[in-house]
């Protein structure tokens, strides 16, 4: 069942908890630990599961080996990300490894990307764009919640309504990035 909770304020330390098991397992093999996704945007209801995005140089064995050992279910069917309209269809742009937390702890998703590809930004932006538009964000709340109210034992339909909506915000989050990109120069 999929179940939209209210904001949580304990998702920040969680994820904290989260990211130093992973910097523990992986070291320098991860370039950057970050919470991702809804929970990681203040005031926004989600899952309630803490997204983690660990972005790698490379998807390399040692990566997966690492997380395994020290626990992390690794998901081999989640190999892929969502790609959006008018994105390159390159589908090494959109690879990833995808674990689940080790068992008895608290649930997670853990996205392994490579540095540079769309689909290591994406999430990225997304979160960011999010957090400095409260009015997209609380809109993003709404179409959640109404997806879940109509579809909450549908884990597909969640998804092939929700990622659409979540382009829109794509592509909206990049032009407002090339602006402020623009600024700093």
């Amino acid at each position: 069942m999929i179940e939209i909770v209210a904001y949580n304020p304990a998702w920040p330390a969680e994820f904290d908890a989260i990211r130093a098991v992973l910097q523990e397992a992986l070291g320098p093999l991860a370039l950057r630990i970050d919470h991702i996704g809804s929970t990681a945007v203040p005031g926004l209801s989600a899952k309630d599961v803490i997204d983690v995005q660990v972005t790698v140089a490379a998807l390399s064995p040692e990566v997966a080996e690492r997380l395994r050992a020290a626990g992390f279910q690794q998901r081999e069917e989640l190999r892929y990300d969502h790609v959006p309209p008018g994105a390159a269809e390159d589908p090494r742009q959109w690879v990833k490894l995808f674990f689940n937390q080790p068992a008895g702890q608290r649930r997670a998703n853990i996205h392994v990307r490579v540095a540079g590809n769309p689909n290591q930004r994406y999430p990225l932006l997304f979160r960011d764009y999010l957090r400095a538009h409260p009015h997209s964000a609380a809109a993003i709340d709404r179409v959640k919640r109404a997806i879940a109210a109509h579809h909450a034992d549908d884990i597909e339909a969640y998804y092939d309504i929700k990622d659409p909506v979540y382009d829109l915000i794509w592509d909206a989050a990049q032009e407002w990035a090339a602006r402020r990109e623009g600024d700093d120069a």
